[in-house]
């Protein structure tokens, strides 16, 4: 199995397949989506993590997100939701060591019960009862 990392996969834009992009990040649809749509928004810089983005770099993530939601808004009215997150560290499972955000669409339905959302990466704290 080829090494997404050696080279880096993110570091390669192939403009067959961006969405959008400005100077410092662009955006694409996931290889391996979680739902129709799934989309990444890459700073070009390579760094690892969020954590290590600049302002700038976050600013401009920033506006492709938004960007982004808009197109997925226009291709699909049955979108009611989204998901963003960032995998840091392959303890958290990122697998590709540059720094990608996930913008996943979500539809009514489309699990039997969405409560706790991002919370599911760990799948016993997914759902809770509030405390009163």
């Amino acid at each position: 199995m080829k090494d997404p990392n050696n080279p880096c996969i993110f570091c390669i834009i192939r403009k067959e397949e961006l969405q959008f992009e400005n100077q410092l990040a662009y955006s694409s649809i996931d290889s391996y989506p979680v739902s129709e749509f799934h989309s990444l928004i890459v700073p070009k810089r390579h760094v690892e993590t969020y954590f290590e983005l600049t302002k700038e770099e976050i600013q401009a993530c920033n506006e492709l997100i938004l960007k982004t939601k808009k197109k997925i808004l226009k291709q699909d009215s049955s979108v009611k939701g989204f998901n963003i997150g960032t995998n840091v560290g392959k303890s958290a499972g990122q697998s590709i060591m540059h720094c990608h955000i996930h913008l996943i669409p979500r539809r009514e339905g489309d699990v039997e019960n969405p409560q706790g959302g991002v919370r599911s990466v760990i799948p016993n704290k997914q759902h809770y009862k509030r405390k009163l």
